[in-house]
């Protein structure tokens, strides 16, 4: 079987009285379709599939599943339902999730540590997705800047320039024009921007080192980086300084600082796992020995990677005067760290200088 020909009944949930007027002022153009006598019956989603060659049948799918079809002025109620000579369908284009991605939205939290007319900077929380995308089109830290700063819209991206891992915390700049946010391109591939994050790992970590080996898509699984090189791979640079370390439940633990000289997609934790240094709590790239026991309590049951951007530092787009922001990890980091007996918490770490 062909499983891109099969779909199971899905039942339509929206209320029958829906109404398609307001279906279509919400959401665009509502097309109608007067099927000759010639056409053989098939299913409603292979018709209409036919009919709008330029649409997926896969949207056509959501579409029907979304109440935005009717069959001889009912809601199709199934996308395997009969349709043939005679029938008259009625399409309401939903947009797509790309298309309603760059939306405002009201209720996003993060707070904002600074801002002027030219830069705003975040503290993005843990589990909060910076940019829209597959699987998170919405509620992320771009829909809430577009509502609390209107005038984002204008630019792209909304004015962000960096992003960070849904799952980690800590601090982001964005600009406010264009001319701000080409200025902090520039500074970051020059490599001129401050980035430093606090990071608590499984192991015994060096005074001081640098990781600096291409990472690339995993070719065994699409979601997880590896250190790699060949097509595909791209150069990337970690420097790490140790703060302090202890042991817990007979596992030695390390408060690390990073500097990043790029910044690829999982760079912090791709390069410490691949020196057997995982960030604990790390989901994704840690190992089944890598572990700890229930004795370790708190610190065992973190279960996010414990990572903080914890600094940052430009040279503001306007004045072209340095500028620096530090925030202290969340509540839940801060707790793992103060159960390790690791501080002072809320100042920086100078172990770069």
């Amino acid at each position: 079987m062909n499983t891109s020909d099969y779909i199971g009944d899905a039942e339509v949930t929206a209320d029958n009285d829906i109404d398609f007027d307001e279906l279509e002022e919400a959401s665009g153009e509502r097309l109608r379709f007067e099927l000759d006598y010639a056409t053989s019956n098939d299913r409603l989603d292979k018709i209409v599939a036919r009919l709008m060659p330029d649409v997926s049948r896969a949207r056509i799918q959501t579409w029907i599943e979304n109440g935005a079809v009717q069959v001889n002025g009912v809601v199709a109620t199934s996308v395997r339902m009969k349709v043939g000579a005679g029938d008259t369908i009625d399409v309401t284009r939903l947009p797509s999730p790309e298309e309603t991605a760059y939306e405002p939205e009201d209720g996003i939290e993060f707070d904002v540590v600074y801002e002027d007319d030219t830069v705003i900077v975040i503290n993005k929380p843990a589990g909060l997705v910076v940019h829209p995308a597959s699987g998170n089109w919405s509620g992320t830290v771009l829909n809430g800047l577009l509502f609390r700063y209107p005038e984002l819209a204008r630019i792209p991206r909304a004015g962000i320039v960096h992003r960070l891992d849904k799952e980690t915390s800590g601090l982001m700049v964005v600009a406010r024009t264009e001319a701000a946010q080409t200025d902090l391109v520039r500074q970051l591939q020059a490599r001129t921007v401050g980035r430093e994050y606090w990071a608590i790992v499984l192991g015994l970590a060096p005074d001081a080192g640098f990781v600096d080996r291409s990472i690339g898509r995993d070719p065994r699984c699409p979601t997880k980086f590896v250190c790699r090189g060949g097509q595909g791979s791209k150069t990337a640079k970690t420097h790490c300084r140790l703060v302090d370390v202890t042991q817990i439940a007979g596992r030695t633990i390390s408060w690390v600082a990073c500097r990043l000289d790029t910044g690829r997609t999982h760079q912090i934790r791709v390069h410490l796992s691949s020196v057997n240094l995982p960030l604990l709590g790390d989901p994704v790239y840690r190992t089944n020995a890598s572990k700890l026991p229930e004795q370790a309590g708190i610190v065992a049951q973190f279960s996010r990677q414990a990572l903080h951007a914890s600094r940052l530092q430009i040279v503001h787009p306007k004045t072209k005067e340095p500028m620096e922001w530090f925030v202290e990890p969340p509540e839940d980091m801060l707790e793992v760290m103060e159960a390790l007996d690791f501080g002072p918490l809320d100042e920086p770490v100078d172990v770069f200088e």
